[in-house]
C-alpha cells in the first residue's frame, strides 16, 4: 500500500499541524517501537546464557564452559541485535 504525501497533506491540515511533525513523530513512534523489539529480544538471549554482554557470550568459550556448535547462531545474533541497537539509539538523540 502506498501512502501518498497528498493524504499526510491532508491529515495534517485537518488536525492543524505540519506534515513534517506528522512525518518526524510517526518516524520516532516506528523507531521507538522497533528498540524495544530489539531489548526484548536481547535480554531473551542473554537471560538464556546469564550474560549481559557480546564480551562475556566470548568469554563463556574462552573458559570452555559452553560450546559453540549450538551457540553460536546466539552469539551472532546477539552482536547483530546490539549493533542495531546503538544505531536506533543514535537516531533517536536526534529527534530531541
Amino acid at each position: 500500500m502506498t501512502f501518498e504525501i497528498a493524504k499526510i497533506n491532508d491529515l495534517a491540515e485537518k488536525l492543524n499541524i505540519s506534515a513534517d511533525e506528522i512525518i518526524r513523530e510517526s518516524l520516532k513512534i516506528f523507531l521507538e517501537r522497533k528498540l524495544r523489539e530489539l531489548k526484548v529480544e536481547i535480554f531473551r538471549i542473554r537471560s538464556k546464557y546469564g550474560i549481559s554482554s557480546v564480551e562475556e557470550f566470548e568469554e563463556l568459550y574462552k573458559r570452555g564452559e559452553i560450546e559453540e556448535k549450538n551457540t553460536w547462531q546466539d552469539l551472532q545474533r546477539l552482536d547483530h541485535l546490539e549493533f542495531k541497537k546503538e544505531e536506533i539509539e543514535k537516531i533517536l538523540k536526534n529527534f530531541d
